[in-house]
């Protein structure tokens, strides 16, 4: 019984110590690619807020590589305090099929990589459905309980609605994106949001 223990512990140990490939390859990316990177990560984000503003349509494509370079550098840099302190070095990787979300996690003598994997798509416009699919510890399966708390949190800071379903047991949160409130009453609905091999692409309308 005891080495079965043993053996029961080596197993729960390396299999919390596995890291994801992708995640071992972006979090090696040299430091001057993460800035360059995150610098037209923040270009492009400005250019689309600027075009949502304007009436007519608009579209952008943002890819993993500028989503990571902005994780690694600008958001450590001047968001630090939207990161608990238990987390570190978040970084994502996006297929046609998800997008999977990966960070280190150290608390006491835990020390993992979390990744969590989520089909994104819209349901309607303005709707973004995010379709939990697995959450790991290394390749540990994780409850689903806290992770759901976690994405109700994020959204209600952003003061987004969210709704909650299930499709096929799967929990989906459909997060409602809120038009601008401001005295020009322009509407702004997202009607395009395309995963594609490590870059989602977006558009919409401004009336």
């Amino acid at each position: 019984m005891l080495l079965l223990a043993g053996a029961a512990a080596v197993v729960v140990y390396r299999a919390a110590g596995h890291v994801p490939e992708f995640y071992r390859e972006a979090v090696a990316v040299e430091p001057a690619k993460q800035q360059a990177a995150s610098e037209v990560m923040i270009k492009r984000a400005a250019e689309l807020a600027s075009d949502v503003q304007k009436p007519g349509t608009w579209q952008a494509t943002f890819t993993a590589e500028q989503v990571n370079g902005w994780l690694a550098v600008d958001l450590v840099k001047n968001h630090a305090d939207m990161i608990p302190g238990t987390i570190s070095d978040p970084r994502v990787a996006i297929t046609p099929d998800a997008v999977t979300v990966a960070c280190r996690y150290r608390e006491g003598r835990i020390n993992t990589v979390l990744s969590l994997a989520v089909d994104v798509y819209l349901e309607k416009p303005n709707v973004v459905a995010l379709r939990v699919r697995r959450a790991r510890a290394g390749t540990l399966p994780l409850p689903l309980d806290n992770v759901l708390k976690q994405i109700a949190r994020a959204t209600d800071r952003l003061e987004w609605r969210i709704d909650w379903r299930q499709a096929d047991g799967d929990p989906v949160a459909l997060v409602t994106i809120p038009s601008p409130r401001d005295k020009h009453r322009r509407v702004v609905q997202l009607q395009t949001l395309r995963l594609g091999n490590g870059e989602i692409f977006v558009a919409g309308t401004t009336k």
